[in-house]
């Protein structure tokens, strides 16, 4: 199960309908920054197939002006996908 966390930046003024926008996608949990105008995002989705639709998702979202990963744990089926060597 892919976990990953991000810093949202909003478009300017749009704090509150990105919060909003992001509570309605499934397997996201949004925490707003209490002194930045930004947003912290949890994901936690099924497999890598959820992760990628999400990812697009959310980075499509008009209120959206950046999106910056700042953890990210893959599981076990994004690691056999890795070739070695």
């Amino acid at each position: 199960m892919p976990v990953f966390s991000y810093l949202a930046h909003p478009v300017e003024g749009a704090k509150d309908k990105l919060m909003n926008e992001v509570k309605e996608c499934d397997h996201c949990e949004v925490i707003p920054a209490d002194n930045e105008d930004i947003l912290i995002i949890l994901t936690d989705t099924p497999d890598d197939d959820a992760e990628k639709k999400l990812w697009k998702k959310l980075t499509n979202l008009k209120s959206m002006r950046s999106l910056d990963m700042i953890f990210g744990h893959a599981g076990e089926d994004a690691r056999k996908n890795i070739k070695k060597g």
